[in-house]
């Protein structure tokens, strides 16, 4: 009969998952992860393969739990400008907040990657490309209701945003406060058009 393994796999996950978001994905050791899931290599191996898999797996329960605000923001708000607003300011919150690590994991996890992390890179590089997407189809939608003036640069507007969202996340692992990262995002929202084009 198969041995049941002796850890709870998703308190390992999680416990991985903080170790990634501090550190980043490269600096984070095979030992500093047993360590902080606390299991044995082999164990590791066998719940989740190799270091990268349990990374990917690592962001999926990010973007389910920590990073899920962003999606709701998107899908709950009636317009646009209100779902931008909205995502700018939950950012503000969960990125300064001290619960967890600073910041957003799939901004920060693959700064400082080497070659041979050229897969991890590519995944978090696909995840933000996806999320500028995301803003863009809102902004989209404003414009297709009337709400932007006509020949507003969606593409622009949406890349715009999603500059200030990793700014934002930058500055708050870099010590920017709540309030400070509110005003950005209220300085941010000034930049979205309005009707008339004023």
């Amino acid at each position: 009969m198969a041995r049941q393994r002796a850890f709870d796999r998703d308190a390992a996950l999680e416990h991985a998952l903080l170790a990634f978001w501090r550190h980043g994905y490269e600096a984070t050791s095979i030992a500093e992860l047993t360590a902080a899931m606390g299991i044995r290599p082999p164990s590791l191996y066998a719940a989740f393969g190799d270091k990268r898999r349990l990374f990917e797996e690592a962001v999926t329960h990010y973007q389910r739990t920590y990073g899920a605000f962003t999606t709701r923001a998107l899908a709950e708000e009636p317009t646009g400008r209100q779902a931008i607003e909205r995502v700018l300011r939950e950012s503000a919150d969960e990125y300064a907040t001290d619960e967890h690590p600073r910041g957003c994991l799939v901004i920060s996890a693959a700064v400082n990657c080497g070659p041979e992390s050229a897969e991890v890179e590519e995944l978090l590089r696909d995840l933000r490309k996806q999320a500028k997407a995301a803003l863009k189809k809102r902004i989209d939608d404003d414009l297709a209701a009337g709400r932007l003036p006509a020949g507003t640069d969606t593409a622009g507007l949406a890349a715009f945003y999603a500059a200030v969202i990793q700014g934002m996340s930058t500055q708050s692992r870099d010590g920017a406060g709540r309030a400070e990262l509110r005003r950005i995002a209220a300085l941010a929202m000034a930049a979205y058009p309005s009707p008339g084009g004023a």
